[in-house]
């Protein structure tokens, strides 16, 4: 864990749910919020000015939505994360969040330690996406283990393994689990992955696979 707390911006129109968000990731020593915005627009000056590590955005604002300034949010502060924390489950909202850059996807009926974990998994450079989320935005299929090769990238079986399962919002440890590898090797097969595909995150390789049909929304 870093010796410096984690900084997160909080982005809810509604004053009861943006403090109850407060003061749950205030319960962490790791996490310090220095900033909260009532509105899209808010959100941006916000990372723009502050350089927040994690953004947690709501995507029903007012002025700006959710979606456009997530986009804005990329632009201005590149290395911001940012954590969807929604309401809506919507096959557009999430798809249009994972397009618009966001590292996670979590709703609001998720348990306060589900935020705060999320929290530091997306600084760690994982994915985070609560499982309704994952069902929606991925079906692997199981029988075309080499179906990359028809989109012009070569994945191998293993990598195309991987690239699925991190899809259905499992972390690098649950991975490796799931196939029997350290974390340590994951991390190095998804390096590989990123290269082939010529994307620089995570975020980024799920919306490249699910665009080229390699999974299913729905």
């Amino acid at each position: 864990m870093s010796p410096h707390p984690v900084r997160v911006v909080i982005a809810e129109d509604h004053a009861v749910v943006r403090e109850g968000t407060r003061e749950i990731l205030e319960r962490d020593p790791g996490l310090q919020v220095v900033g909260e915005a009532e509105d899209g627009a808010q959100a941006v000056e916000l990372a723009a000015r502050l350089k927040p590590d994690v953004l947690v955005l709501d995507l029903r604002l007012p002025v700006l939505s959710g979606i456009d300034a997530a986009r804005q949010i990329r632009t201005v502060s590149p290395e911001t994360k940012i954590l969807v924390l929604s309401a809506y489950d919507d096959d557009d909202f999430v798809h249009a969040a994972m397009k618009a850059g966001a590292a996670g996807y979590l709703l609001k009926t998720a348990h306060g330690s589900e935020v705060v974990n999320a929290v530091h998994a997306l600084v760690e450079g994982e994915v985070v996406l609560h499982s309704r989320v994952a069902a929606k935005l991925v079906r692997a299929s199981e029988n075309d283990a080499y179906v990359g090769r028809s989109a012009g990238v070569t994945l191998t079986e293993r990598e195309m393994e991987i690239l699925r399962l991190v899809a259905r919002g499992l972390r690098n440890k649950e991975v490796g689990h799931e196939l029997g590898l350290s974390t340590r090797t994951i991390e190095g097969h998804f390096t590989h992955i990123l290269a082939k595909l010529g994307v620089s995150s995570r975020t980024e390789a799920i919306v490249y696979g699910a665009s080229r049909g390699w999974y299913s929304f729905g």
